[in-house]
């Protein structure tokens, strides 16, 4: 049998961060949503369903995963929105071998599939999933968590680390005398000590308190902690990512690998070979790879009303229902120093922003500028731009990811000419 995380009609409600990645290689806690369900169920191979442009690109970055393809006549398909935890293989039990469609209201959560049922999907593995693609399967409601849009992420990363967390902890039945495997300096403040965890390789430095009576804190491998950096869990400091002396990162904080993170920090999500080691305050946002944040940058995620936050979303104002949403931020993107971000701002992938005050609220892709004069970065410069920066961390843009680059350009292509922007 076979696992299939796949997306759904809804993959467009966490965008701009979907444009390089399907639902499921979104970061929330301590690990992607996909890592999650490799978590739950660690036996089954696991296949990728994706839209058809990102298939080359998804195929490239995992070798070892088959896309778009299923060479088995049994498959679980797997929403790659939900968040996968402990008690998911009791829910979904893979013993059960009868052909069902999981829902939780009217989403789709998985589906048991097999013989000429698995037939027709396999022959529609490049269209988006959605429930009629499961007609005729009887139906089992489940009580088994989704995101909807990019500010569930947000709001249940806290949530999310202290469940990795503890997994974590039962997975790899760990004890106490295990949690410090790297180097702690003489001068550190760890405050509930049961509740860190500092991996090998990892090093943190005088001055620096670890407090966390809120929730937990765990420093992965070769990660650095410079002097006088305060976090306050629950926080989870990715795999070689540096915490700039003097940071102050609050609760529900995570980072990818190979990240810098400086200033204040506050319930916000940074994936993956980005920037925000300066001064300045990012507050419930989520950044994408490879962004760099200017010095002295500060995003809002509070209005002065102390309203809901408003977002737009494929051309829509849409309410977030939130009273706290800061900065969502695609791939690629730079903000220069000093710059300053509303409520609920959006920028979009591969933009250059720069400006005077407060730049526009949505910036779709491939933005340069930031205020009235905004235009389109251009295609070819934009490239140029992401080589010289991938080849900082020793890393190159290869023929499959330009062409991505590219189809992104179109894609968005329609979104900036009704915005005004030339060509």
């Amino acid at each position: 049998m076979k696992i299939c995380l796949f997306e759904d009609l809804y993959f467009d409600h966490f965008e701009p961060l979907v444009f390089t990645r399907p639902t499921y290689n979104l970061f929330c806690g301590m690990l992607r949503m996909r890592d999650k369900v490799r978590r739950a169920y660690p036996e089954p191979e696991i296949v990728f369903h994706t839209r058809g442009y990102l298939e080359a690109f998804l195929g490239e970055k995992n070798p070892k995963y088959k896309v778009n393809t299923i060479d088995d006549n049994d498959c679980l398909f797997i929403n790659g929105r939900i968040f996968a935890h402990d008690d998911l293989p009791r829910i979904i039990d893979l013993k059960d071998k009868t052909n069902k469609l999981y829902m939780n209201g009217e989403t789709i959560i998985a589906a048991r599939v097999s013989g000429k049922k698995l037939e027709e999907l396999k022959s529609g593995m490049h269209d988006l999933f959605t429930v009629s693609n499961f007609d005729g399967l009887p139906v089992e409601q489940v009580d088994v968590k989704y995101a909807t849009f990019i500010w569930d992420l947000i709001h249940g990363n806290k949530r999310e680390i202290i469940k990795d967390f503890e997994l974590f902890v039962k997975q790899y039945n760990l004890s106490l005398k295990d949690f410090i495997q790297g180097k702690v300096y003489e001068g550190v403040h760890m405050i509930e000590p049961a509740s860190i965890i500092i991996r090998e390789g990892a090093v943190v430095y005088p001055g620096t308190v670890l407090d966390a009576t809120e929730g937990p804190i765990f420093i992965d491998r070769n990660a650095i902690v410079y002097p006088n950096a305060v976090i306050q869990g629950p926080v989870y400091i990715g795999e070689q990512t540096k915490v700039k002396a003097g940071a102050n990162l609050y609760d529900g904080v995570s980072t990818g690998k190979v990240c810098k993170v400086g200033g204040e920090i506050e319930a916000s999500i940074i994936m993956p070979y980005s920037n925000k080691q300066h001064s300045g305050f990012l507050g419930h946002a989520y950044l994408g790879s490879w962004i760099n944040i200017g010095a002295d940058t500060n995003s809002s995620d509070l209005k002065n009303n102390y309203g809901t936050v408003k977002i737009t979303l494929n051309g829509d104002l849409i309410d977030s229902g939130h009273q706290f949403l800061g900065l969502i931020m695609g791939d690629h993107s730079k903000a220069a120093i000093n710059s300053q971000f509303n409520t609920g701002t959006v920028v979009g992938f591969s933009c250059n922003i720069f400006s005077s005050g407060f730049p526009k609220k949505y910036l779709p892709s491939f933005s340069w500028g930031g205020g009235d004069l905004t235009t389109t970065f251009d295609i070819e410069k934009s490239i140029e731009t992401a080589r010289r920066m991938v080849s900082r961390r020793s890393k190159t843009i290869s023929e499959v990811e330009e062409k991505l680059f590219r189809k992104i350009f179109d894609l968005t292509q329609k979104t900036r000419r009704k915005l005004g922007y030339p060509y």
